[in-house]
């Protein structure tokens, strides 16, 4: 009786009692004016994103790369999302809580490939790949795309590391969840439970439910990954417990939740009926307001779906919400009580079977060893006619890379599922995977017993919604905080010069002030692969009383929210002819790059040494040029002091901070006009020039009249252009570092590698060598014409195993997309 939605009984009580009623949508209450403007407002405040990473493969040796395609999405439509275009991947040792490895993807039209090289030092293990942009810290790390990766090493030291197991206690964790949320007095209610072992997987049980007299009042047992629910009517006064059986035939208990004496509950019906979820509420409330309501809200990722109004004077009432209303998702079903609090709530998931199909066609039903496959894609929407994508594309030798699971994640689980929900999901796959016919059972169960943090609805209906502190990146991004010595204060309206040094030379010079509260930032910069920072303080003498702090410099902290599920968890056995294969592919790689070091070795290179252009000029020969040296230097307090008399034309009236600078012959009809100030080539003004250490500058040039015409209209007073040396293309910036200086190396964007695939139609004399690459074919960005059609090409290895092809996407409207399929390797 455990097995089937109670939706017989339900009806038949409230049919026989005659409470059956429906609501239809309202907008024009009170309270649901101001709850719509309320929701509104603060979904536009606090808009999502959600993220999804497509990699070729789940199981690694260490020395090898992981290839993979980031997907950003507007995370209330699902539309591709071109506001982020920083992608953050962590490789996370879920044990250990740190980092090991970190890269940032540059998001072009919201897609973001790149790669991973994972290092010799790494410890065999389970790992989470996590993803995610810096405007979705602001929201709970549980909604960051994560993924269990299996990573092994070719020297066998692959047992599973004594830290692995999470919990001491093997006693299971029970959890008992009354539907809608609470248990009340005479109210028939369904229980959900969910049970997980130590390590955080599911384990399937049985056991029953006592009340407070030791009577049994129900049996239990799961029905599917540890979850299921059974029927309880609470009486007056009692208390229950469900008594569960362990791993080694013990009973343990574990208490349901108080019942309350006076309450509302709410059952759903979302799979009896194909165009209606059916919202059953009842209560044993009384009110002296016979006008008294309660309120019922759906809402999908912020679209607000149904308001109805519920009279209390009624003790049951059914509620009917087309499902052709909701978009496909996560529905969230929440009844406020005639206070306008909430008492209820409720997810549910609505399909509409909005998803494409990708259709992978080879041109022969088998190939032989070496032979090219050529393959055509096909993209249609659910009515079968053509659509553009956008799709990333795995080709797996199927014996060396064993899918760790039929039911594992998708774009399309995630993207729809696990993105909305807390906790871990475990075969997330198994609910949209056809061949299940009780998906849709086990789906709701699933969604009777997950967690849900989205929001609060105290911050909705609040009069302030949580400032969003991380900001939109549309590049890279250096921020921080200028700070007095031992951070005793803060350091204000300070002027901050930034130089970016690139590996090939090239550098970037910016400027800024920090704020009243000493934070700074330089946004949307745009760097690849490492690169030295310099950030100093502007403020003369002053430097040496300043501290700078860069944010990028900080490792984040690592809360393990989602326990990794990895049904492999090493099975060496299973993996022997994939960790012998690949570290044989691994020692010919590595010979082959000996020999070309060795090659590159004996060759001499002569060519004359070219000149580095100063990226700080724009202008060619200046009319004048004064080289700062220990002599013109000595004594002289700031730049001012050293040109002064030095240089014939410039002009220096006063002295200190009320100094004045003319070139001869800057005038127009209102008097002498001051020349434009180029620091670096940065426009700066006289009182930030002057805050410059002299010991700091290279040389300065003097451009006058005709010269001055490349800076425009600025230039009108003529320009003295400050070089500092720090500055220079060719300075090493770790040499020194002043007081009030940052001197940092920071990750730019990670270079994008094209993925190797050996193509035999012509002899290379690397053929020679034996080919047993797991991954034989990655392709991150296919894009489907308008007819839904693309074509790729590739060559099997020397295994006679078959290929395992696993296609992602979605279009640009968001509608996502899985196929995979074996292709036939003859075996002679």
């Amino acid at each position: 009786m455990h097995h089937t939605i109670h939706r017989t009984t339900i009806l038949s009580l409230l049919t026989a009692i005659g409470l059956l009623s429906a609501f239809r949508f309202i907008n024009n209450d009170d309270f649901i004016k101001q709850l719509l403007a309320k929701f509104q407002s603060y979904n536009q405040q606090r808009p999502l994103e959600k993220v999804y990473i497509h990699t070729d493969r789940s199981i690694y040796l260490t020395g090898e790369t992981i290839w993979m395609k980031g997907y950003i999405f507007d995370g209330n439509t699902h539309g591709i999302d071109t506001i982020s275009r920083v992608l953050y991947v962590d490789l996370v040792d879920p044990y250990a809580r740190r980092i090991r490895l970190r890269s940032q993807l540059r998001a072009t039209t919201s897609y973001s490939p790149g790669q991973l090289a994972l290092p010799d030092s790494l410890a065999a293990g389970t790992y989470l790949l996590r993803a995610y942009t810096n405007y979705m810290r602001n929201f709970p790390e549980a909604y960051f795309f994560t993924k269990t990766l299996t990573i092994l090493r070719t020297d066998g030291a692959n047992t599973k590391p004594a830290s692995a197991v999470l919990g001491k206690s093997n006693r299971l964790d029970v959890q008992f969840l009354p539907e809608g949320g609470q248990l009340v007095e005479g109210l028939e209610a369904r229980v959900a439970f969910k049970a997980v072992n130590s390590s955080g997987h599911n384990q399937p049980v049985e056991g029953f439910v006592l009340n407070a007299k030791k009577d049994t009042v129900t049996g239990l047992f799961s029905t599917h990954l540890g979850m299921g629910f059974f029927t309880l009517t609470p009486e007056v006064g009692q208390t229950y417990t469900g008594f569960v059986k362990q791993a080694d035939g013990s009973l343990e208990p574990y208490p349901l939740p108080a019942v309350q004496p006076q309450g509302v509950i709410m059952q759903v019906d979302n799979l009896s009926n194909k165009d209606h979820v059916r919202v059953y509420l009842r209560h044993n409330k009384t009110s002296a307001d016979p006008a008294a309501m309660m309120t019922l809200l759906a809402q999908t990722r912020g679209r607000v779906i149904q308001a109805a109004k519920v009279p209390l004077s009624k003790k049951g009432s059914l509620v009917q919400l087309p499902k052709a209303d909701f978009p496909e998702g996560i529905a969230q079903l929440t009844l406020f009580d005639e206070t306008n609090k909430p008492a209820c709530e409720r997810l549910v998931f609505v399909t509409k079977n909005e998803q494409i199909n990708i259709g992978l066609s080879t041109d022969k039903a088998s190939y032989k060893n070496r032979e090219k496959v050529e393959l055509t894609i096909s993209t249609t929407n659910p009515a079968g006619k053509p659509v553009a994508a956008n799709l990333s594309l795995a080709a797996l030798d199927a014996r060396q890379a064993p899918e760790a699971d039929s039911n594992s994640a998708s774009i399309v689980s995630h993207l729809l599922l696990s993105s909305d929900l807390t906790g871990t999901i475990e075969q997330p796959g198994y609910y949209f995977n056809a061949m299940h016919k009780d998906r849709w059972q086990q789906l709701d169960l699933l969604l009777m017993t997950q967690g849900w943090r989205r929001f609060t609805w105290t911050e909705v209906l609040g009069d302030t919604i949580p400032p969003v502190k991380y900001h939109v990146e549309r590049g890279l991004s250096l921020t921080g905080r200028v700070l007095r010595p031992n951070q005793k204060g803060i350091a204000s309206k300070v002027k901050l010069t930034f130089v970016l040094s690139r590996r090939d030379s090239t550098r970037d010079f910016l400027a800024g002030d920090s704020d009243e509260f000493g934070n700074f930032g330089a946004y949307d910069l745009d760097f690849t692969d490492t690169t030295t920072v310099l950030i100093q303080g502007v403020k003369g003498k002053a430097n040496r009383d300043l501290s700078i702090s860069l944010d990028q410099l900080l490792t984040p902290t690592v809360t393990i929210t989602r326990i990794p599920y990895n049904p492999l968890e090493f099975r060496y056995d299973e993996l022997a002819e994939f960790i012998k294969r690949t570290k044989e592919y691994q020692e010919i790689e590595r010979q082959i790059r000996r020999n070309g070091e060795v090659l590159l070795q004996s060759v001499t290179v002569k060519a004359k040494k070219y000149q580095e252009h100063d990226s700080r000029t724009i202008y060619g020969t200046p009319d004048a040029s004064i080289k700062f040296d220990q002599m013109n230097t000595a004594g002289r307090m700031n730049i001012l002091d050293v040109i002064q008399g030095r240089i014939a034309g410039v002009q220096v009236i006063g002295n200190g901070l009320s100094a004045r600078v003319q070139i001869r012959g800057a005038a127009n009809f209102s008097g002498p006009v001051e020349p434009l100030f180029v620091l670096d080539g940065m426009p700066m003004d006289l009182q930030a020039v002057l805050g410059v250490s002299v010991q700091d500058v290279d040389r300065i040039d003097v451009l006058k009249g005709p010269s001055a015409a490349i800076y425009g209209s600025r230039g009108s007073g003529g320009v003295i252009s400050i070089l500092t040396k720090r500055g220079a293309p060719d300075y090493d910036l770790t040499k020194d570092v002043p007081p009030g200086t940052l001197l940092a190396k920071l990750p730019g964007y990670a270079p994008v590698r094209e993925f190797y695939a050996p193509r035999y139609d012509t002899k290379k004399p690397e053929h020679v060598r034996p080919d047993y690459r797991t991954t034989l074919f990655w392709a991150p960005l296919i894009q489907t014409n308008a007819e839904g059609k693309a074509t790729v090409s590739f060559y099997t290895s020397d295994a006679k195993t078959n290929l395992r092809l696993r296609a992602e996407g979605v279009t640009t409207s968001g509608m996502p997309g899985m196929e995979q399929r074996l292709v036939q390797v003859e075996r002679e």
